[in-house]
């Protein structure tokens, strides 16, 4: 069987920036998996959305928007990244989430677009935060 992992923006941004070798190195190959089908890699709109904006003025050495458009583009555009999102009632169960699990609304956001496809795992440098969450499995491929 096929592991079936979410990604977090962390951990797919940076695969796309060099400035780390040694997390580019490992990021670059869980993605390239993810493309390859190697593992059941999951992705929502808001990484993509989050994932344009970090490219392009949250690393350490920032790329065109042309060239980030073009990387946000190869996962919409692939048959084997799947993509999942989340819908009002998901909005609403992460708001209730905020009421007693002290984190970032989007990372709530994040939990709950995976628990309504059914995942556990998610790929992320965040374990501090999504450590918190009951029904999350927070994995940091890069320890």
């Amino acid at each position: 069987m096929v592991d079936r992992y979410f990604f977090d923006t962390n951990i797919i941004a940076y695969a796309f920036d060099r400035s780390n070798r040694a997390k580019w190195e490992t990021c670059r190959s869980l993605v390239r998996g993810g493309f390859q089908s190697e593992t059941d890699s999951f992705v929502s709109n808001q990484v993509l959305a989050e994932l344009f904006v970090v490219l392009t003025m949250k690393v350490k050495r920032p790329i065109t928007s042309e060239k980030a458009g073009l990387i946000v583009r190869s996962f919409i555009d692939s048959r084997a990244w799947k993509k999942v999102n989340y819908d009002h009632l998901t909005v609403g169960r992460a708001v209730a989430d905020a009421r007693s699990i002290s984190i970032s609304f989007w990372d709530l956001l994040i939990a709950e677009t995976m628990r309504d496809a059914g995942l556990k795992k998610i790929y992320t440098e965040n374990l501090r935060d999504f450590g918190k969450i009951s029904w999350v499995e927070a994995v940091n491929p890069l320890r």
